[in-house]
């Protein structure tokens, strides 16, 4: 079996990987391939033609499309066999979390139910729980949802008030309490709902039948996208929930929130691909269909530069999706050989890549922003109609930024968590710091004479490792424990980690693409753009990080260090773009 090197959460900062060890989207199996296919065919058949019903919040059309979607198997990937699903390894799971992100509304209903409404109960359940409930999850008996989201606490989800009494005859919970922007709320026979046992610090879970007395739900919100998941609040009054229906430990519930935020993030991170991919198939669809001045404007330099943009945004996010997916897969491994239990394994093995899924969250959430606006642009007035899909892309894309933690969350959790991970250990983040600052007047942008193309990125994207690590570490000086309190600092570092994970992840791809298949120019143009863009950002956002926090004798140092660091070979950007965008509109669809 071949054995690939595995980082720790937060680790690329220090360490490297060869290309060889990263998972890419071009090694699919067949099996892969035929799932995903199965999950596209659903929605040509069951989704696409009913959108419009579906959107006039008619709650039992969706239901019936997500039980067809059990029917078929499809909400049975991430479920082991002995539940009644098809135990497939987290890349599997992410790949149909990708190819149904085309489904619009749908797609987030399914996400809803096949994640957050059925896995912490695989996760966290007991083997009674599971039998219960995950075995009709997985073929949609059962439609599931999860309450956590309060009136009064958002992202301070351990502030909500739902409190839980247990009954004089200590065989009930009850249970008083609201939640809100409950997805699936509608017709969800399942809830996972949090909540204080008396006067707990922390949270519980527990697993509520929307058919106990006491449970209201309230209408559909009216909002500005995904207008066919239905979205409402649900009331818990004196609602009587068996003892047995505590989920994992009392007090737990805090821990399996945050777990399952890790995993939400994760797979909102490959479910934006597909919209994405759908968006850009609609732009060079109408592109070459659509003439202005005599000429289809897919000829236009200003439109193949669109079109570009979006491939180079989506090709590099989609890269590093798999890249930790497989990290995970292999972490999973590891976990459940150490340990009896598949799903705390499981769970673990997601939780622990944090500082990744925070970033794909983030990257993928602006990509798919930033592709579905593009879309509009090319549609030119017809974008802003409703006959255009485009028009249902671009709102549909704007909760992703919210979802599962708003961005401004988790910007701050990605470079938090990692410099807490250092602290416990895990990698030597802050020793490694500490030598480049003091070779601080001494450090070179590490040229070599006669170094191949992809020694060059590679050179180029552990310079930006090194302005990162100089920045933590001057910004740890300045501030000491108080660094967390200077958010814009710690947005600058996450900024540059974000960009620097998905950067090297789209360059150990291309590497390992060209062993295999040897160079194909349009992927170099792909990393080639993106290298160059991303020196500028990477300057900009250290530069502003360095003068926040360095003294007028370290700012000049720093700063020229900063440079030396940043400076890449200039490419012909114009021309990279153009063979980008006219693969895209020979092959009138994304097929990078």
């Amino acid at each position: 079996m071949e054995t690939r090197k595995t980082l720790k959460s937060g680790e690329f900062l220090v360490s490297e990987v060869e290309p060889g060890d990263v998972f890419i989207p071009e090694e699919f199996n067949e099996e892969q391939r035929m799932i995903a296919q199965t999950c596209k065919d659903f929605l040509d058949a069951e989704v696409y033609p009913n959108l419009e019903a579906v959107e006039k919040s008619d709650r039992q059309l969706m239901k019936s499309m997500l039980k067809k979607s059990g029917e078929l198997g499809m909400m049975g990937i991430s479920v082991p066999e002995e539940y009644g699903g098809f135990g497939q390894s987290f890349v599997t799971q992410m790949l149909v979390a990708e190819t149904t992100g085309a489904g619009y509304s749908f797609s987030v209903a399914y996400m809803a139910h096949c994640g957050i409404g059925t896995l912490p109960i695989l996760y966290y359940g007991n083997e009674d729980q599971r039998q219960r409930y995950v075995t009709r999850l997985a073929t949609g008996e059962l439609i599931g949802a999860y309450c956590l989201t309060e009136p009064g606490a958002g992202s301070d989800a351990n502030s909500g008030k739902t409190n839980a009494r247990l009954s004089e005859d200590g065989k009930h919970y009850i249970l008083n309490g609201q939640k809100m922007w409950i997805t699936n709320a509608g017709f969800a026979d399942t809830l996972v709902v949090f909540a204080k046992i008396d006067n707990d610090r922390v949270l519980s879970a527990f697993i509520v039948e929307s058919s106990y007395p006491g449970v209201v739900i309230g209408p559909d919100e009216h909002k500005m996208g995904i207008r066919g998941s239905s979205t409402a609040q649900i009331y818990f009054n004196d609602v009587m929930v068996p003892v047995e229906n505590l989920l994992g430990k009392r007090g737990e519930g805090f821990r399996i929130a945050l777990s399952i935020l890790h995993m939400g993030r994760l797979k909102l991170g490959a479910n934006v691909l597909g919209a994405a991919k759908k968006a850009i198939n609609d732009s060079v669809g109408y592109a070459n269909e659509r003439k202005q001045f005599g000429m289809f404007i897919s000829a236009f330099g200003a439109i193949k530069y669109k079109l570009a943009e979006q491939v180079i945004r989506l090709f590099a996010s989609e890269s590093a999706v798999y890249r930790v997916s497989n990290d995970i897969d292999s972490l999973m491994e590891k976990l459940k050989t150490d340990c009896g239990d598949k799903g705390r394994a499981s769970i673990e093995a997601i939780s622990h890549y944090a500082v990744e899924a925070a970033i794909l969250k983030v990257v993928g959430s602006e990509m798919l922003d930033f592709v579905a606006d593009e879309a509009v642009q090319i549609h030119g007035g017809m974008g802003y109609s409703a006959e255009m899909d485009v028009e249902r892309g671009y709102r549909d894309s704007r909760i992703n930024r919210i979802f599962e933690g708003t961005n401004e969350i988790n910007r701050l959790l990605v470079s938090d968590t990692a410099m807490k991970r250092a602290m416990k250990g895990e990698f030597d983040l802050f020793g490694e710091a500490e030598k480049l600052n003091a070779e601080l007047e001494k450090l070179s942008d590490g040229k070599q004479e006669g170094e191949s193309y992809m020694e060059e990125k590679m050179r180029y994207i552990r310079n930006f490792k090194k302005i990162i690590l100089l920045c933590i570490d001057g910004a740890m000086k300045q501030f000491g424990k108080g660094l967390v309190n200077e958010q814009e600092v710690m947005n600058n570092i996450a900024e540059m980690m974000m960009e620097l994970y998905i950067s090297e992840s789209l360059a150990l791809r291309v590497a390992k693409l060209e062993s295999v298949r040897g160079v194909q120019t349009v992927y170099r143009d792909i990393l080639d753009v993106s290298i160059y863009d991303l020196s500028d950002r990477i300057r900009k956002s250290a530069s502003d990080a360095v003068n926040s926090f360095a003294s007028e004798e370290a700012l000049p140092k720093l700063s020229g260090a900063v440079e030396r660091l940043a400076k890449v070979r200039g490419v012909n950007i114009k021309e990279a773009r153009r063979r980008i965008a006219n693969r895209l509109i020979e092959d009138q669809a994304y097929k990078f």
